[in-house]
Formats: C-alpha cells, sequence, structure tokens
C-alpha cells in the first residue's frame, strides 16, 4: 500500500473553504506532510470589500503557515486560486476556470459551508445544499477525479440519540424543498421554518442533513466519503500544540493503493467524535482551565467556570455575575464620558452560549468503527504523520494549550507579562470580596435589620449554626 505522502505526489487537489475554520489547516496540512503535492486549487470568494488575491496573501502570512514556510519558503507558489461565489449559479467559476479544473483535478475536498446556527433557512440551503449540488456537478465532470470528500457535522442527525455511520433518510426530499422556497420571501419562510426543521434545534443541522442526502445521490458517479467532525476546537499536537482551530483530513482522501484504485460502492462516512473513545465532560473545563496560573492580562472579572443544569440557578449568576457587573461598569463609563460597551459583550456571549445549549445540555453516541479501521490500515510512519487517535489525547494538557494558545495567538498577549496579570488577577479577586461583604451588608441593612421575622430567622439560624459547632467541638474533646 502506498504511503499517504506518496499518494499526494503529482496530485491536483481542489479545496473548497480553505480560508475558512477547517480549509486552511487543511491547506497547511497537505503542503507540509505531502510536500510533493503538485498544486492546491482553492475557490475563494472576495470579502468585505477585500479582493481574492488579498484574502489568500493574508491567509498565507498567519502563524498557521510558520513551520511550512521554514521549511519550503516558496510554498505559496503551489497554492492556485480560483474565482468563486457559492450563492451564484455555477459557483461563478469562470468557464476557463472550470475548464481547468475538469482537466486536472484528482481529490477534492469540499468544507465550505456556512457554520452560523441562526442563519437564514433560505440562505443556509443555498450554502450548505445548492452549493454543494453544484459543485458535485463540477466534479462529475472532472477526467481524473479519484476521491470526493464531503465534510458534514456530526450533529446532522442529532435528533437521534445512537449515530451510525451511514447517511439517514433526508428530513425532506431536498430538491422538492429547493423547488417550493425558490418563490417563497424570506418572511413566509421565517415563519415556517421552525415547522420545518422539525426536532433538529436550528437551520445548519436540518441543512447539512440535506446535504449528506444530495451527495449520497452522487456515489453511483464519484467514489465518495463523508466526514462528520464534532465540536471542532484548537490543534492538538500541530502544527503546535496551542495553535488554531482545525484537524487533519488528509488521510481520509487515501484509497487503498494496489494496482488499482479500490474504493467502496457506497459511500463510506467517517464519525470523528471523542465521546464514546476518550470522553470529556463540560463541568472539567473549570477543573482543568488554568485560570491562575496563565491568567488574562486586560480581564474584566475573575475567571471562572461553572456548569450547571438548574435553570433558576443559571439565570441568578448570569445576573449576579454577569449583567450586573456589566451595568456598573457601563455606568461608569458614561460618567467618565465613554461609549459603554460591558453590556453588549456579555449579550453577544449570551446570544452565542443560547445557541450552544442544545449541544452541551445532551448526549449522544455515535459509532467510530470506520475511523478505527483506516487508522489500522496507515503505514506506522503515516500513523505517526497522520495521527488521529484521539485515545492518545490527554485533555488536561490540552485544556491547559488551549487556554495559553488563546492568550498568545487570539489576545496577542505576552506570556513576559504574567507576574502582572497574576497581580491584576489578586486585584480582581479583592474586588470582589469587597463586592460580597457590601451586598451582605446591603442586604442585611434593607431585608434584616426593618423586619423583626427577618431577624428573628436570621438569629435562629446564626444559634443554630453556633450549637452545632459546640457540639461538633465536645464530640471532638470527648473523641481525644
Amino acid at each position: 500500500m502506498a504511503s499517504i505522502p506518496e499518494y499526494y505526489a503529482g496530485k491536483n487537489v481542489l479545496i473548497t473553504g480553505a480560508t475558512g475554520f477547517m480549509g486552511k489547516v487543511l491547506v497547511e496540512k497537505l503542503l507540509r506532510s505531502c510536500p510533493d503535492v503538485k498544486a492546491l486549487y482553492i475557490l475563494v470568494r472576495p470579502k468585505a470589500g477585500q479582493p481574492m488575491k488579498k484574502r489568500v496573501s493574508d491567509m498565507m502570512k498567519c502563524k498557521l503557515f510558520d513551520r511550512v514556510r521554514e521549511e519550503n519558503p516558496d510554498f505559496h507558489q503551489k497554492i492556485i486560486p480560483i474565482s468563486t461565489e457559492l450563492t451564484q449559479p455555477g459557483l461563478s467559476i469562470s468557464s476557463e476556470d472550470a475548464e481547468r479544473l475538469t482537466a486536472c483535478i484528482n481529490v477534492v475536498f469540499h468544507c465550505a459551508a456556512t457554520v452560523r446556527f441562526d442563519e437564514p433557512l433560505k440562505h443556509a440551503l443555498q450554502l450548505n445544499v445548492i452549493a454543494t449540488q453544484q459543485l458535485l456537478a463540477l466534479a462529475q465532470q472532472m477526467q481524473h477525479l479519484e476521491a470526493f470528500i464531503h465534510i458534514s457535522t456530526a450533529y446532522a442527525n442529532c435528533n437521534r440519540k445512537y449515530i451510525d455511520e451511514i447517511i439517514y433518510p433526508p428530513p425532506v426530499e431536498p430538491k422538492k424543498l429547493i423547488e417550493s422556497l425558490e418563490w417563497m420571501d424570506e418572511d413566509i419562510v421565517q415563519d415556517i421554518t421552525p415547522r420545518l426543521i422539525g426536532d433538529r434545534p436550528n437551520t445548519y443541522t436540518y441543512t447539512k442533513a440535506l446535504a449528506e442526502s444530495v451527495v449520497q445521490q452522487g456515489q453511483d458517479k464519484l467514489n465518495i466519503c463523508i466526514i462528520r467532525p464534532s465540536i471542532v476546537g484548537a490543534s492538538w499536537q500541530e502544527p503546535f500544540p496551542v495553535g488554531p482551530p482545525g484537524a487533519s483530513l488528509s488521510s481520509f482522501a487515501q484509497p487503498n493503493h494496489q494496482d488499482r484504485i479500490l474504493w467502496p460502492k457506497t459511500t463510506m462516512v467517517y464519525n470523528c467524535t471523542t465521546g464514546g473513545i476518550n470522553p470529556f465532560h463540560w463541568g472539567e473545563i473549570g477543573e482543568y482551565a488554568p485560570f491562575g496560573s496563565n491568567p488574562l492580562e486586560q480581564a474584566f472579572r475573575r475567571p471562572n467556570a461553572n456548569i450547571t443544569s438548574n435553570y433558576l440557578i443559571n439565570q441568578y449568576w448570569v445576573l449576579v455575575s454577569h449583567k450586573f457587573p456589566a451595568f456598573i461598569y457601563d455606568l461608569f463609563l458614561r460618567l467618565c464620558g465613554q461609549k459603554p460597551q460591558m453590556m453588549r459583550i456579555f449579550n453577544r456571549l449570551h446570544k452565542a452560549i443560547s445557541l450552544l445549549e442544545y449541544f452541551s445540555s445532551q448526549d449522544w453516541e455515535w459509532n467510530c468503527e470506520n475511523g478505527n479501521m483506516l487508522m489500522s490500515q496507515l503505514t506506522p510512519e503515516d500513523r505517526k504523520t497522520f495521527n488521529f487517535d484521539v485515545r492518545q489525547l490527554n485533555w488536561p494538557e490540552y485544556i491547559e494549550n488551549y487556554c495559553i494558545g488563546t492568550k498568545k495567538y487570539v489576545l496577542n498577549e505576552d506570556m513576559s507579562d504574567i507576574p502582572a496579570a497574576r497581580q491584576h488577577l489578586r486585584k480582581l479577586r479583592n474586588i470582589r470580596y469587597t463586592f460580597n461583604t457590601l451586598l451582605v451588608v446591603f442586604i442585611w441593612r434593607v431585608f434584616i435589620a426593618r423586619s423583626q421575622m427577618a431577624r428573628n430567622i436570621w438569629y435562629f439560624v446564626v444559634s443554630l449554626c453556633f450549637k452545632f459547632l459546640s457540639y461538633f467541638r465536645a464530640s471532638s474533646t470527648l473523641t481525644n
């Protein structure tokens, strides 16, 4: 069997979503670990007034590409951008570019999608389903195509508790839904969206399920596999262990290489999850996160992570720990003649948390046998170079590196300033203690000191605690 770098040698690869969350990591991995790959064609659209070439140039300057830049300073010559627009017919690819792609592409990675959970249904359908249809139509014209890899999500079938590595029947026939929504305006679509998505939480998971059905329809003409990652976090080991988000996908496009390329007759599905192999629970974040050892320089509050399933307790802490301090700080900013900002930031934070609540408060079981089978077929060298065995993942170390990486690469904070950050954290702790003391005094003055019944209850509780302590002390003396 050929190794993965040998398979990609001389190959032309097409990648959609190459400037996005996972696509850029795939680009870096192919360039670094498969140095003889011929070319990477990436579909890129102009964004926010930035031309296509500027977006690609900015992407290649980021720290993610430092290692490949050291090993091959001319790596950018293998990246060939193709102008596209996923919302336009034919993906807005020019006839010259389309002819070029159909003549040379060997492998397609379809990473492009909208990952916004609250995307309007019509737009999500356009990006996640119709664009996939059009890319499949282009792929079917490619004369030398060997593999089509579609990146889905482990939550495409989140309405099921057990998710196998198969493609489930779609909630509705994609073609009929597309034809039905085509003539409707946005208000009508918005009104019927809840009834259409049914027991799925949002348009993202709904349209990703439809996209899997669309991809399956092309299995008679193409060699297809579907990758279902769950929540994607920071890089585990490479290109560096505290780096940007991503995962290695290149090993999923390496078929068995004997006298000829052998692919299964049906679409292969890989559930890329850790829950059933090396589980990690939300409540462990507060235990492992290095809030004290590697604090942030500009922290607004003393960082802490508490997970609760009780709605009332959650709302209490949101009010006390988020909204009230944010309101006080914004009031201070207004008095200083500055623009208030903390309430706006916390409102955005709570909106993001509410969108994730469905996924953070439920359990699923995924079958991951296909990933294990693929791993067993890799050569020992490939297992090392393209390691995706999450059984080796040490969660406490990963969470610590995740926080350090956020500090260094997202917030651009200098690690040499940690002593000053720790001093700032102690100051926040003292402020918190002072605030809690004042809150107790306030409650006393308002509710207890003015009410005889409240005082009686307070004295009863205090005396009960005193008696308990006296009893405990006497018991300890008798025991000794």
